[in-house]
């Protein structure tokens, strides 16, 4: 059941889950307090609070994080979330992947489940590129530690697809990071591994969808084309994981001043 009314994009799995406990919720006009009863999606009547749940339109969104909200629905120290930020009256959605609190940047919302697990399975190799901010100035071997592995925690090994220089000031640099598979604060660890403070983390791009103009705070709908494209990337990458690097971005540009 809590997992039906996620796929409906009527809540998340644990709201489903409380609302199911909580005795609010109806199958086929019989209530149910289990929230693993089987649903057939399409043929089950499902009521919440006396109403008829339909499948709701899909959604997909993009958001400019900006520093100091967290990913996440409720937070139980009152922190602010990524949710206050989103245009009201919208379906409910939940982002497509995670960014820390400290970091910035492209994050992306749908009440599509089904497309959002195809986004972040690991085998698609969907790559996600950020803009690193570090209190030093990137020597070779750091940019290349990045990319043949860096052991951090318990002997685990963690690495970029790619990693450049795109500036430099005085005392630090900006550094792009391409991840295919973004483990847990993987950035963040591979650099302090490697004795790199980082200044600022932010995500600029999501396969080919790119953060662009977007300012800190705003969103907007992804396009059908944006859309389409995660999903032909995520295609082509699961039959041809190591794609060519025809797309580098060029050394020179950064938009972040250091």
């Amino acid at each position: 059941m809590a997992r039906a009314l996620s796929k409906m994009g009527f809540c998340s799995r644990s709201e489903a889950f409380a609302l199911v406990r909580s005795g609010r919720v109806r199958l086929n006009r019989t209530l149910v307090r289990n929230p693993e009863v089987p649903v057939r999606l399409g043929r089950d009547r499902i009521e919440v609070e006396g109403k008829v749940v339909e499948g709701a339109e899909k959604v997909y969104w993009m958001l400019h994080k900006p520093r100091s909200l967290v990913t996440t629905t409720n937070d139980e120290q009152g922190r602010e979330t990524v949710y206050t930020r989103l245009p009201k009256g919208l379906p409910w959605m939940s982002p497509v992947g995670r960014l820390d609190k400290a970091s910035e940047g492209l994050l992306l919302f749908t009440n599509d489940t089904a497309w959002a697990a195809r986004v972040t399975a690991p085998g698609s190799h969907l790559e996600k590129t950020y803009h690193v901010q570090i209190g030093s100035i990137a020597a070779d071997d750091l940019l290349l530690a990045l990319e043949r592995g860096v052991t951090v925690d318990r002997g685990e090994v963690l690495r970029a697809k790619r990693a450049q220089r795109i500036r430099e000031g005085e005392k630090n640099s900006w550094l792009e990071i391409v991840l295919e598979e973004g483990k847990n604060r993987q950035i963040r660890r591979m650099l302090e591994a490697q004795g790199a403070e980082v200044l600022r983390l932010v995500r600029v791009a999501i396969g080919s969808v790119t953060l662009g103009h977007l300012a800190p705070g705003q969103w907007r709908e992804l396009s059908e084309s944006e859309h389409q494209a995660l999903e032909a990337i995520r295609d082509r990458e699961t039959k041809a994981p190591r794609r060519p690097q025809s797309h580098r971005r060029p050394q020179n540009r950064n938009p972040r001043r250091s």
